[in-house]
């Protein structure tokens, strides 16, 4: 996923806000399930956030064209399971890295439930 750093995204010190690299964490993680799941697990589960842990290694600016990659951790943890990014800047250097864990819901259910094998295993075949 690639957007470039407009005006409503830049904070009074003239860079990118924290708060929109967090957004565009959100945003890049919902693709990436959007394009690799199975359409039968998209409807039957969604994921929400249970942790960010988010490095801010320099700055962007106005302008500057953003590309993001993901991929997933090695195994979950129960209900959870850890999605890692990288944010590059002009040039290809790294601004944003990023690990969140997310937990997934079963819909039917209302709650959490053990990340199904088959659930993850179209992302593990990626890394």
């Amino acid at each position: 996923m690639a957007v470039t750093a407009a005006p409503e995204h830049i904070d009074e010190l003239g860079h990118v806000n924290n708060a929109v690299w967090v957004q565009w964490i959100q945003q890049v993680a919902v693709a990436h399930w959007d394009s690799v799941a199975d359409a039968a697990h998209k409807h039957a589960y969604y994921w929400v956030v249970v942790r960010h842990e988010i490095d801010y290694l320099r700055a962007a600016v106005e302008g500057d064209q953003i590309t993001a990659r993901t991929w997933v951790g090695d195994a979950p943890q129960g209900a959870r399971f850890d999605r890692l990014m990288e944010f590059a800047g002009p040039e290809g250097k790294i601004c944003v890295r990023a690990k969140t864990q997310w937990a997934i819901i079963d819909k039917a259910l209302g709650r959490p439930i053990r990340v199904p094998p088959e659930v993850i295993a179209p992302f593990l075949s990626q890394v």
